[in-house]
């Protein structure tokens, strides 16, 4: 034994602060709007809304009709079927 019949304590470590200023000086009524906004936009919770799919990228372009071949195909292949 080590003499000591108490627990041990391990040390704790702090984590490092989420926001810091790093240039000014911010008063505390500045930080706290800061810091209101930045929960807000955290609390919201939805992702954002992801921008409609332009038509000219859609893949039902990708995919290329059956265009005859043979006489008359070269014609054919602007006619809708």
């Amino acid at each position: 034994m080590t003499g000591t019949d108490g627990p041990v304590v391990e040390p704790v470590e702090t984590p490092a602060p989420v926001l810091f200023s790093v240039k000014g000086d911010a008063t505390p009524e500045e930080v706290a709007a800061l810091v209101a906004v930045l929960q807000g936009i955290a609390a919201s919770g939805a992702p954002p809304a992801k921008p409609p799919r332009s038509e000219w990228a859609s893949p039902h372009r990708a995919v290329r009709g059956f265009h005859a071949s043979g006489t008359g195909g070269w014609r054919s292949s602007s006619m809708p079927h």
